[in-house]
């Protein structure tokens, strides 16, 4: 929805940050898209040293949820980045819930949100505050 550039669209990868702002009656709220892939790291440090609360998505098929949370991982690259840089709130969004076997499967969910959790605490995170939402978008 923000990427903007058609290189991003035509790749389905966020390249830059993009900023969406809104307000409530109590907040003002902006979000910022950071890119997760590898080739863009200095983009997402850019956009989650602005932030005061991350969404870490995480993949919850089979082969690349153990890509991003094994030791080199961009799932663990990037909740210690977000940490590392002063977001201590976060919220996990499991996605691909769709395409895990069976579809939408508590199972595959638990055991994610057991080891994301794990890892979380282990940088400095309190498990206990964190949001996992199971999400399947695109």
């Amino acid at each position: 929805v923000l990427d903007k550039l058609k290189a991003e669209r035509e790749r389905g990868i966020t390249i830059d940050i993009a900023l969406w702002k809104f307000e409530t009656t109590k907040y003002y709220v902006t979000i910022i898209d950071a890119p997760g892939h590898r080739d863009f790291i200095k983009n997402m440090i850019t956009g989650t040293s602005q932030a005061d609360c991350a969404v870490l998505i995480v993949a919850s098929g089979t082969g690349e949820f153990e890509a991003g949370i094994s030791s080199n991982g961009q799932t663990r690259e990037h909740a210690l980045l977000a940490f590392t840089l002063g977001v201590k709130q976060m919220i996990v969004g499991v996605n691909k819930m769709g395409n895990t076997e069976p579809p939408y499967s508590e199972a595959r969910f638990m055991e994610i949100l057991k080891e994301v959790g794990s890892y979380l605490k282990k940088i400095g995170y309190n498990p206990k505050c964190v949001a996992f939402v199971p999400i399947s978008g695109w």
